[in-house]
């Protein structure tokens, strides 16, 4: 009885964490899109979007942030790690340098 109760609890368990979408649907699109290999990103961002990188500065000794900006006034925040892959993090548009003083 103890074992068809466990049984059970686990299948329940299960039931509640796996996705609610049929398998068959793949991975979310998003998810392939956000990150990818580093060098796979600079292609895609300079080839596709035609974006240049303006900044990039170190957040920590394993990771750095860049600025990827398009013609068009888009932009695009990634950070890049150590392990090869690159993510972004944030994106927007109307981007304007401002002087330093």
């Amino acid at each position: 009885m103890k074992r068809l109760v466990s049984s059970l609890t686990i299948c329940a368990t299960l039931l509640m964490v796996l996705p609610s979408h049929p398998a068959s649907a793949g991975p979310d699109p998003i998810a392939r899109i956000i990150c990818a290999p580093s060098d796979q990103m600079q292609t895609r961002l300079e080839r596709r979007f035609n974006a240049t990188r303006v900044w990039s500065g170190l957040r920590s000794p394993d990771e750095f942030m860049e600025l990827w900006e398009e013609p068009d006034g888009d932009w695009t925040l990634t950070i890049v790690y150590a392990s090869g892959q690159t993510c972004i993090v944030a994106m927007g548009e109307h981007i304007s340098s401002l002087a330093r003083s």
